[in-house]
């Protein structure tokens, strides 16, 4: 089925916290997505962390592929400053990127991470959408 929104990208990426290294990545981690929420094309990031794993799990929603390629250009600093304290051990994509953000994905992990894809079937978004008084979506 083809909506509408059927070029958003849903990113999830486990990374595993470096030992010792928890308070610098909640750190460097603070620092990206406040950058992001301000400058970065995101339509949404959640971070999760798992201390007693030390993982953390980092969700991001774009619009399409380039606001990927314009986060890339935007964040690489942050993404950098991150990566420091971790060490990616899976990356999902939940959609279909272009074939060059697919490329850059697979450039970027290398052997790294394991990577999977998943193209997008079908759904709906209600970020946006007007709420009523009662907090039901109109």
């Amino acid at each position: 089925m083809n909506t509408p929104d059927s070029s958003f990208l849903l990113f999830r990426n486990t990374m595993r916290i470096t030992e010792g290294h928890l308070e610098e990545f909640r750190c460097a981690i603070d620092r990206a997505v406040s950058f992001v929420k301000q400058h970065g094309p995101q339509l949404m990031v959640e971070v999760f962390i798992d201390e007693e794993q030390s993982l953390a799990h980092s969700f991001q929603l774009y619009e399409d592929s380039d606001a990927v390629r314009e986060h890339w250009k935007l964040s690489d600093p942050y993404i950098q400053d991150v990566m420091e304290h971790c060490r990616v051990e899976h990356f999902e994509v939940f959609g279909q990127p272009d074939d060059a953000v697919t490329a850059g994905i697979r450039e970027t992990l290398g052997d790294q991470a394991e990577l999977a894809f998943a193209p997008r079937f079908t759904g709906f978004v209600r970020f946006g959408e007007a709420t009523t008084v009662e907090g039901h979506r109109t």
